[in-house]
């Protein structure tokens, strides 16, 4: 007989497979609950890429320009080469297009005789503020963030417009 102040064998394997249980529990819910609750980590800041010389450019001539962008995928940092069109604007500011049709992502042109950017996909037609003329085209064309130092063009992230703000 047992007083009720010792545990027998069954009752010390039940208690421990308790404390496993728990353990297990904490140890799943604890990360889980972690991520859920806590906001995300760092957020990643804005980086302004050099496009390229500014000087040579002649207003109301759109040029299209490649430039190499890093992006950090996973672990590993990538290099690509990306392009935009640049407008240089009578009061020497610059705006730069992204390079794809706001209605599939096709890639378009710069026509000097009609002085429009052409999609040959779909026929959308942007002016050169980036607005549309025709086509099934549903917004302006897309913006980098763009500024100018030393004579040197720098691009930052791709911004859509709404058909109100293209200027």
């Amino acid at each position: 007989m047992t007083s009720d102040n010792s545990i027998n064998r069954r009752g010390f394997y039940a208690q421990a497979i308790f404390a496993l249980n728990a353990i297990l529990g904490a140890a799943l819910a604890v990360p889980t609950l972690v991520y859920l609750l806590v906001p995300g980590g760092r957020r990643r800041k804005e980086t302004f890429v050099d496009a390229g010389d500014v000087s040579q450019l002649t207003p109301g001539v759109p040029v299209e320009m490649s430039f190499q962008q890093s992006r950090v995928d996973g672990w590993r940092v990538l290099t690509e080469k990306r392009t935009a069109w640049v407008v240089k604007t009578p009061t020497n500011e610059v705006i730069a297009y992204g390079p794809q049709c706001t209605h599939l992502g096709c890639a378009y042109h710069w026509e000097e005789k009609p002085k429009q950017f052409i999609c040959p996909c779909h026929a959308s037609l942007f002016s050169l503020q980036g607005k549309v003329v025709a086509g099934p085209a549903p917004r302006p064309l897309d913006r980098y963030v763009a500024k100018i130092e030393n004579g040197r063009l720098f691009l930052g992230p791709l911004r859509q417009v709404s058909s109100g703000d293209a200027a």
